[in-house]
């Protein structure tokens, strides 16, 4: 490993032949210019693992690189799997700067962080002689700016999150939805929801549902359990608006008790007391509730499940934990609206709940727990939907977008030049 001026450590020497933009699928002696993923938190969450198996898998289509600006759990997994891996040391707490915590001067001082950050990161571009730099984050989309700028290439935003006032509140979402319209040459989102909620301004934008890496999930598992022996799982980060606190309550209200609850998940992002409140919570409600913790085997957990639950209290950008639930072949019960209304097809391959809804919620766990024949015929049709969610595929729809779309970047269409 080495360390450049630039404060980049590399976990081997940059791949040859990064050169130009190819067409797909590209020839073996012309890979085209490198795709650079960035993120700004190396922890284990959703985005970012997500964002590890689209790279792992557009390999097939492109040269690829990942680059960090924070360091983490995520950094040893990207080069396991072998994927070109910078880490942009810098001064930049990504934990320190959030909006609920950090008032104006703050965010002012952190922006300006940023910039610094998106200079040096311009330079790593070059390096890897990259043909498109992808945010996966609004921090991210701030350095990417200016990187882009400064290695003269366009600058994707793949967005993860609803860009919406329910979750950011209406003035952080007018700046958010502004500056993507603004700073980005072009739109990846995670569902049909998310990108509702951008202002594109007609720029390229294509929908890639997260991809499940299905040989990792799919497995045999035993048959549905009996009614008084369900076991019945939620899988997801401990945050008040996944809602495990409305999960407890509502199989607490059930008129079958399972045999055993499953809480899996960690919490990254200094929500440790929520953690607490919820093992108090399941101790007054008397529940039989195992927490695992960070689990880096999340389907081990969701084979052992009879149902998996999704109860998000505000619209899921997309439920990847949906599809990994239908993968493992459990009986799924999703929050809609949002991404996992774009999933399920109610009574088909599993069933849907209006979102903050306990009374609702455990309707469905009666239904389910009491009918291991529907939990089996639900299971199976799930198993053939996830399918459709194979990460191969989502690697292929970026791909086609890369290959067919005019990403000349923003500040070079000003001034009537192009690529």
């Amino acid at each position: 490993m080495s360390t450049d001026r630039t404060g980049t450590e590399s976990s081997r020497p940059t791949p040859d032949g990064l050169r130009g933009h190819a067409a797909l699928p590209p020839p073996a002696a012309d890979r085209g210019g490198a795709v650079v993923f960035v993120l700004h938190t190396a922890a284990p969450s959703g985005a970012e693992l997500a964002t590890l198996r689209l790279a792992t898998a557009l390999r097939a289509h492109h040269d690829v690189a990942v680059v960090y600006t924070e360091d983490g759990p995520m950094v040893a997994r990207t080069r396991d799997r072998g994927l070109e891996t910078r880490l942009l040391r810098n001064d930049f707490d990504s934990r320190a700067m959030t909006i609920a915590k950090a008032g104006v001067r703050s965010l002012v001082l952190g922006a300006l962080t940023l910039l610094r950050v998106g200079w040096a990161l311009g330079a790593t571009a070059r390096e890897l002689e990259a043909s498109v730099l992808v945010a996966q984050s609004t921090k991210t989309l701030l350095m990417g700016a200016v990187a882009a700028r400064r290695a003269r290439i366009p600058l994707l935003w793949q967005v993860h999150d609803r860009i919406a006032p329910d979750y950011f509140g209406r003035p952080l979402t007018w700046i958010l939805r502004a500056l993507g319209r603004v700073l980005a040459d072009g739109y990846i989102a995670n569902s049909r929801a998310t990108l509702a909620t951008l202002l594109t301004a007609g720029r390229p934008a294509v929908v890639a549902y997260p991809g499940v890496e299905l040989e990792t999930v799919a497995s045999q598992r035993d048959p549905q359990r009996a009614p008084d022996d369900t076991v019945v799982a939620l899988v997801g980060r401990l945050a008040p608006w996944k809602g495990q606190d409305l999960f407890l309550r509502a199989v607490a209200r059930t008129r079958t008790a399972p045999r055993r609850v499953i809480l899996a998940g960690g919490s990254f992002f200094d929500e440790d007391d929520y953690r607490a409140e919820l093992e108090q919570l399941a101790t007054e409600l008397a529940l039989p509730v195992t927490f695992t913790g960070h689990v880096d085997d999340p389907a081990a957990v969701m084979r052992d499940a009879d149902i998996l639950v999704h109860c998000s209290t505000l619209p899921e950008p997309f439920g990847q934990v949906v599809v990994e639930g239908m993968a493992a072949g459990c009986a799924v019960i999703a929050a809609a609206p949002g991404g996992p209304a774009e999933i399920v097809e109610p009574e088909v391959n599993g069933l849907l709940v209006p979102a903050g809804s306990p009374g609702h919620l455990t309707a469905a766990l009666d239904t389910l727990i009491a009918d291991p024949a529907l939990r089996t015929r639900l299971a199976a049709a799930a198993q053939v939907r996830a399918a459709d969610f194979d990460t191969t595929e989502s690697a292929r729809v970026v791909a086609e977008f890369l290959r067919t779309t005019d990403l000349g970047p923003i500040w070079r269409r000003r001034r009537g030049r192009h690529d």
